[in-house]
């Protein structure tokens, strides 16, 4: 155990049996008539247990990890084809700590009742009933959820291979928070069309091309990360390549998911996200929306690859746009009053590399003492100022100069224009 109490990001053999070993000791307490029926309020007990021990996840975290044990646990039950060993070494690992927790028996349960079985047709995150037929046909795609454990568990052989069609900003901000995690750069591939973006990608140790449709045929998530004015013609050249196997996920402000699925193939898997700059330093606030063939699981595996570029919270399309004009617009806002901070320090006879360095602090202070504290902007504002005291005094020139009205309009306009270009970009693809 590491002296800092803190584990690193990625699942070690050793912390997926912690958490099962805690998922088994809750069924024993909480199982009744077979039913086993982990809620949200288990997995928090089960938070707490884990961060006791020095394992930093969050209980979505926890809450995915187990469902993707479990969707693996059932397809061996279900006897369908094995996939290599090589490929399966890592599950094995847990092979037989699901099978004990899968396969128990409660007292309470009636002869012949399976308590696994019970599991399956009863357990849901948010302890709602799911109502799975026994038995469940495989799909063609069986696998699917089995290669979920493969691909996010970075001690197992084979890799979820993640593309980028685009080298811009945003496309190097969620690589360096993605190489963070547990996404290796061997499994990454950019593109664009020259050379002068590229060299930062490939000090990363990540594969570049000029073919958009290398990137696409290599990949298994694919993201769309070039100028709104250029999905259509990009999708266009990517279409034919595009398979059931993959998910599109577009970060083109003001690109409507309607507007993707109408230039990919029919029922492809669409997710829109709106990133913004500070997931270069796993800061960024990141928001996406399913499309209309994107399945929750979908949306639990982008989460889980972006956990550490920041936050990451899913909602419905008509918040796409208003996040950008918050969030991905919003840190240049912020970087201007930095800017005005220091100035104004200059202005009183501060050098200027200190007073930098003192705005930026204080911006990045102020953050996470709004962040962490969970309380509104005006409390922690109200507590800064003392009656007749500097502060208040400031606040007024603020007040006078319009700063709250500027900066709302401001969030107002960038909104907008994201809309605006999603109408562009939507009369464009009809041409």
């Amino acid at each position: 155990m590491e002296d800092s109490g803190i584990k690193k990001q990625n699942w070690d053999v050793r912390e997926t049996e912690l958490l099962l070993e805690i998922l088994k000791d809750l069924d024993m307490k909480k199982c009744l008539d077979g039913r086993k029926v982990r809620n949200n309020k288990l997995f928090k007990v089960a938070h707490r247990r884990m961060m006791a021990a020095g394992y930093h996840r969050s209980v979505d975290q926890l809450k995915f990890r187990w469902k993707l044990l479990k969707s693996a646990y059932y397809k061996f039950k279900r006897g369908a084809d094995s996939p290599a060993p090589t490929k399966m070494q890592g599950w094995r690992r847990y092979e037989k700590a699901m099978v004990a927790i899968m396969e128990s028996r409660h007292p309470l349960v009636g002869a012949g009742v399976h308590s696994d079985r019970n599991d399956e047709q009863t357990e849901d995150s948010d302890g709602e009933a799911s109502m799975l037929p026994w038995p469940q046909p495989c799909p063609d795609n069986s696998t699917h959820n089995l290669d979920l454990i493969v691909k996010l568990d970075p001690d197992m052989d084979s890799q979820l291979k993640i593309g980028f069609v685009g080298a811009g900003n945003m496309a190097f901000g969620i690589t360096k928070g993605m190489l963070s995690g547990n996404v290796l750069p061997s499994n990454i591939k950019v593109s664009a069309p020259s050379s002068r973006n590229l060299g930062r990608f490939q000090e990363l140790g990540v594969a570049v091309t000029h073919s958009n449709t290398e990137v696409v045929c290599d990949s298994d998530l694919v993201f769309i990360t070039v100028k709104p004015h250029l999905v259509p013609p990009v999708l266009s050249q990517i279409s034919p390549h595009i398979t059931d196997r993959h998910v599109v996920v577009s970060v083109a402000a003001g690109v409507t998911i309607a507007t993707l699925e109408e230039l990919l193939p029919e029922n492809s898997i669409v997710i829109r996200l709106m990133p913004n700059l500070p997931c270069v330093v796993q800061e960024g606030a990141l928001l996406f929306a399913r499309g209309s063939h994107a399945k929750p699981d979908d949306g639990a595996l982008l989460r889980s690859l972006l956990h550490c570029c920041g936050l990451v919270e899913e909602g419905p399309e008509a918040w796409i746009d208003i996040h950008t004009g918050l969030s991905g617009s919003g840190v240049a806002f912020v970087y201007l009053f930095a800017e005005a901070l220091a100035e104004g320090a200059v202005k009183m006879g501060m050098p200027s590399a200190l007073a930098h360095s003192i705005a930026s602090q204080t911006v990045l202070g102020a953050g996470r003492l709004l962040r962490d504290s969970g309380r509104h902007p005006a409390q922690l504002r109200s507590e800064v100022c003392t009656p007749g005291g500097t502060t208040i005094y400031g606040l007024h020139t603020l007040e006078q100069g319009g700063v709250r009205a500027s900066t709302m309009s401001a969030v107002e306009a960038a909104t907008e224009r994201a809309r605006e270009l999603g109408r562009l970009s939507a009369a464009g693809s009809t041409k």
